[in-house]
């Protein structure tokens, strides 16, 4: 019995080099910018409190910490985290806690609402609520900021939290969210293009997400959605890749070149995120939009970099809207 030959193929395999370029460039832009005063929601684990403590280190933010008191410096103490001069607001339980975190965002004790140890809907609940002080005409929506090494830029994906199954209307917030975490992140002066994303790329009438993408599309071109540029119904593929988009035969300023990708649904936009965090090892971060004061949602799966980019998004963020610039 012989061994069979070894494989080898025609062309060394292409090899990505993450170098983390746009993350350090985030972080730069926020140097000399003051900290945001920023509530985090029932921090009574060592993720919460930990997150905090890396984000003031690098005076992204001023930690204001809604928990049981005993509960947090018990945690903090354990894990040798010094909590001392930070203020912290003793709440009995998860509600009281994202009552509280939004009780002072309204009264603009607090600049960013970021999450803790509960759950998004936890959060968002109060936050939504009429009587919270911080709703305005647009829907909350969620986008994941991503950097990596297999896109020549920025991507963003959204919704892949918050919105469920949105209609046409709430797609149209979504895309407005993402358009101005996408001008305070670059700083660029174009127009970001969003590629509305379905299965294919024609419209098909027994097909939602095709005629939403027709109707987002027009709706920028007419000026009912400012500041972009958004074409679809656009594919993964041929929205990333202009090799794909060009055996497609799809000619359009977006394809292949998208800054956004809007997901047609709540599943497909967080499973693209996750596979792009976990299997393309992005840095990424998670910025809610919408509310009058935007919410960092970190995850325990999340790591350092994607903790503090977070932060450092959530500040040009704060700081653009002080200047009236989103």
């Amino acid at each position: 019995m012989t061994n069979a030959p070894a494989f080898v193929p025609d062309e060394p395999p292409e090899i990505q080099v993450h170098s983390h370029d746009r993350y350090h460039a985030v972080m730069k832009a926020c140097e000399g910018l003051p900290p945001i005063k920023t509530v985090i929601v029932h921090a009574v684990d060592k993720t919460s409190i930990e997150a905090a403590a890396d984000a003031a280190k690098e005076n992204l933010i001023k930690p204001i910490l809604t928990g049981m008191k005993d509960k947090i410096l018990a945690v903090a103490a354990e894990n040798k985290i010094d909590v001392s001069g930070w203020e912290i607001v003793d709440t009995p339980d998860a509600h009281a806690s994202a009552m509280k975190a939004v009780e002072l965002a309204a009264a603009g004790e607090a600049d960013v609402i970021m999450k803790g140890s509960l759950h998004t809907d936890e959060v968002l609940g109060p936050v939504v609520s009429s009587a919270s002080g911080l709703r305005t005409g647009r829907r909350l929506s969620q986008s994941y900021i991503m950097d990596t090494a297999g896109y020549h830029k920025w991507l963003i994906v959204t919704d892949g939290v918050v919105n469920i199954a949105p209609d046409l209307m709430t797609k149209a917030d979504i895309c407005r969210n993402a358009r101005d975490i996408w001008k305070v992140l670059t700083n660029e002066d174009r127009l970001p293009k969003i590629a509305v994303l379905a299965a294919v790329e024609v419209v098909n009438p027994k097909m939602q997400a095709t005629l939403d993408a027709a109707a987002l599309s027009k709706m920028a071109d007419r000026g009912q959605i400012e500041g972009c540029l958004i074409d679809g119904p656009l594919a993964f593929d041929n929205a990333v890749s202009k090799e794909a988009a060009a055996q497609k035969k799809i000619t359009s300023p977006v394809a292949g070149d998208a800054d956004i990708l809007l997901a047609p649904e709540i599943e497909s936009g967080n499973m693209m995120a996750k596979q792009l965090s976990f299997i393309n090892k992005a840095d990424a971060a998670g910025i809610i939009m919408g509310a009058k004061v935007p919410i960092i949602l970190t995850s325990r799966a999340d790591n350092l970099r994607s903790r503090l980019l977070s932060c450092a998004i959530a500040v040009l963020v704060v700081h653009a809207r002080k200047e009236g610039r989103i």
